[in-house]
């Protein structure tokens, strides 16, 4: 199926395997993590691969580390590219950041100072994982926590170079561009209006919770919540520039129901198909 003809997708979770399989909302398709299916067999691989039998997958990685200070590992990129041919995604996506350097693994997305030297490494990086997919990957934006000190590039020009010399898509993740206005104190809708929304493949809606200590002064990217009026809204003003691109509920932790997921993916499902041309409408 081609990614244009999807809607609103939620990730797949262990818990909700069977409703999964068995629901036929119109345009729904499932995002795992593949690495939590590197394997040769096994039931997870079973699941999944019951899954893909009736509904489009999009794998999301968080552990190519394109930031890092090496090429993506070997082994690691092999294993997912044979996944790949195995489930045959219709999206395939990567984040901005790094997790591994000089040999050590951090579980965790981290930032880096945008730099001329980053860019020619990470389009580097890009262009190894996607000969190895043979495909084009989806490079998300990050939430960011901090100020970081020696960035030569904006952000959204940063992704607009990378997308020009790899050729790879656009993540775009509204969750993260609003948590990291409130963190930073830039304008969400001015990053919006600068991001190159014609390389978006996918998009991503999520939600976030205040800091324990600092409360709404630093917001965290939790997707532990519903989505948030305000990334809804931001959700609004992007896709009435980009039209229909398909977008996922992100929910990784404090799961609710099913149904409660189902009905916040209709939420997307109805915005999505009210910006389609008149005649996809009515197809």
């Amino acid at each position: 199926m081609h990614p244009r003809t999807l809607t609103a997708g939620l990730g797949l979770k262990p818990q909700h395997y069977g409703e999964a399989l068995q629901c036929c909302a119109p345009g729904l398709w499932w995002e795992v993590h593949p690495e939590n299916y590197l394997a040769e067999g096994g039931p997870r691989l079973a699941w999944l691969d019951a899954i893909r039998d009736r509904h489009p997958v999009a794998l999301h990685g968080v552990s190519l580390s394109l930031a890092a200070d090496a090429p993506p590992d070997a082994v690691h990129l092999a294993r997912l590219a044979a996944l790949a041919r195995r489930v045959e995604p219709a999206l395939v996506s990567e984040h901005l950041a790094w997790s591994t350097w000089r040999g050590q693994y951090l579980p965790d997305l981290l930032p880096f100072p945008r730099t001329g030297a980053a860019l020619r490494r990470i389009a580097d990086n890009i262009a190894i994982a996607q000969d190895a997919l043979a495909r084009p990957i989806a490079i998300e934006n990050p939430s960011h926590y901090l100020h970081i000190d020696g960035h030569d590039w904006a952000e959204t020009d940063f992704l607009a170079e990378l997308v020009r010399r790899t050729g790879c898509h656009l993540l775009l993740d509204v969750n993260n561009v609003h948590v990291s206005a409130q963190n930073l104190g830039f304008c969400a809708r001015s990053y919006l209006e600068a991001f190159p929304l014609a390389a978006v493949a996918e998009i991503h809606l999520a939600g976030h919770h205040a800091d324990p200590v600092h409360g709404t002064a630093l917001l965290i990217d939790s997707h532990d919540a519903p989505v948030a009026p305000a990334v809804w809204a931001l959700y609004a003003q992007a896709i009435a520039r980009t039209g229909p691109v398909p977008t996922l509920i992100e929910r990784d932790d404090q799961l609710p129901a099913f149904d409660v997921l189902l009905d916040e993916r209709d939420q997307a499902h109805r915005l999505l198909t009210a910006v389609l041309p008149a005649e996809a409408a009515c197809s």
